[in-house]
């Protein structure tokens, strides 16, 4: 009865991928096209969590390509375990790509593209540009966090040149910026004043 359960269940998370050796492959592909080490949680959401791949051949093809020493789990400074192709994994890459069509490949890797592009996006600032009716520009700057804006701040600029050139900084190290308008802020201290006779 179990087994019945489990099996419908596969069946209702469908997927175009059936085969657990094809998805082996598809893995390994995708790993190295990324090109670097993937976040556990990271893998999975681009290839359950986007609907391209079924969660349960996933979970057989990971453990599979543990097992196989195709990939392996590596844990970064930041203690976060993430998914590393291993040599073997890279001749399986190279030498079996053929064997999974085009059109599976390039849907999971744009899957992958538009997954950190969002990652990319939703730690970026946003910049615009608002015109005064008094003349010169907001320069109004969003540095986003997941819950809310860590800063939310308009700078005035004479004209759009100005205005542009302040952002285009701004726009080099977000990160950069933002810490050092906090760091300034908790440095600023009270002038202080000379009562002393002249």
């Amino acid at each position: 009865m179990q087994d019945e359960n489990f099996h419908k269940m596969s069946e209702m998370a469908d997927s175009d991928i059936k085969d657990v050796h094809t998805l082996n492959i598809l893995l390994c592909y995708l790993l190295y096209k990324i090109n670097r080490p993937v976040a556990i949680e990271q893998l999975y959401d681009i290839a359950v969590g986007t609907g391209v791949i079924n969660y349960f051949f996933y979970q057989d093809s990971i453990n599979y390509l543990l097992d196989n020493k195709s990939i392996e789990i590596i844990i970064d400074d930041d203690n976060v375990k993430s998914y590393s192709l291993t040599q073997k994994g890279v001749i399986c890459a190279h030498q079996l790509k053929s064997f999974v069509p085009k059109s599976q490949r390039d849907k999971l890797i744009l899957a992958s593209l538009k997954y950190f592009a969002k990652i990319k996006q939703n730690k970026e600032v946003v910049i615009e540009y608002l015109p005064i009716e008094s003349g010169g520009y907001y320069i109004h700057v969003r540095c986003l966090d997941v819950k809310a804006d860590l800063m939310d701040l308009r700078l005035f600029a004479p004209d759009l040149t100005q205005a542009h050139m302040i952002g285009d900084k701004i726009e080099l190290n977000p990160a950069g910026f933002y810490g050092k308008l906090i760091k300034l802020a908790l440095n600023n201290m009270e002038e202080d004043i000379d009562l002393s006779d002249v």
